[in-house]
């Protein structure tokens, strides 16, 4: 029994000292945020986003016009190895559907974006699709992004995932990259096309160093 105890001590201790590893470099679930313009802390590249309440939920809103593709910038200016989550909503009108997604290292870095009208899950350089998956979206549900950076000799493996709220998260990341050198720092942004004419909203983002 002693054993034991001192077993399960040390795997708490380590277990410990991997969380207080993590550093958690932004954090905004909108609820503590009144109703109306960008929150301070955020820098719009593009596009009307506000704060907008539906019962007792907040979140942050890119409106259903104009056509485009609109960003926000938030948090530090980063290099380190991390993963950048959040939730995103988004509904489609007939065969037109909005796209989403967030990205790390600056406006022209990695993005992690789902694309209903290709039926995948991407990664792009800026503006460049680089790769895709299939992913099939859910129109007037949730979904989860996570996007991971971590190292690999002098490069990096860009990792994402994505799933509707409610299912299984994907034990493994469904889509990788790797670039052979180094990444710039940059802050994190979270991206919004509202093709179908309908709002594209944002939640609970969260962006940890590791």
């Amino acid at each position: 029994m002693k054993k034991l105890a001192l077993l399960a001590f040390g795997m708490a201790a380590l277990l410990g000292q991997v969380c207080a590893a993590d550093t958690i470099l932004f954090e905004e679930n909108f609820n503590a945020l009144p109703v109306g313009a960008l929150p301070k802390g955020f820098l719009a590249l593009a596009g009307e986003f506000s704060v907008v309440v539906e019962g007792e939920a907040h979140y942050l809103e890119l409106p259903g016009s104009p056509l485009d593709t609109f960003g926000v910038l938030f948090g530090p200016a980063s290099a380190e190895p991390c993963t950048m989550e959040g939730r995103f909503f988004g509904t489609k009108t007939g065969r037109k559907f909005p796209t989403f997604g967030l990205s790390l290292r600056g406006a022209g870095g990695y993005r992690l974006q789902v694309s209903p009208g290709k039926g995948q899950l991407e990664i792009y350089k800026g503006d460049e699709p680089l790769l895709g998956v299939a992913f099939a979206w859910q129109s007037g549900s949730w979904t989860q992004l996570k996007l991971s950076f971590r190292r690999q000799g002098a490069g990096w493996i860009i990792e994402g995932s994505a799933w509707t709220e409610g299912g299984t998260a994907p034990t493994e990341p469904q889509i990788r990259w790797e670039v052979a050198t180094d990444i710039a720092a940059g802050r994190a942004a979270i991206w919004g096309s509202p093709y179908s004419g309908t709002p594209v909203r944002f939640d609970d983002l969260r962006w940890i160093a590791q």
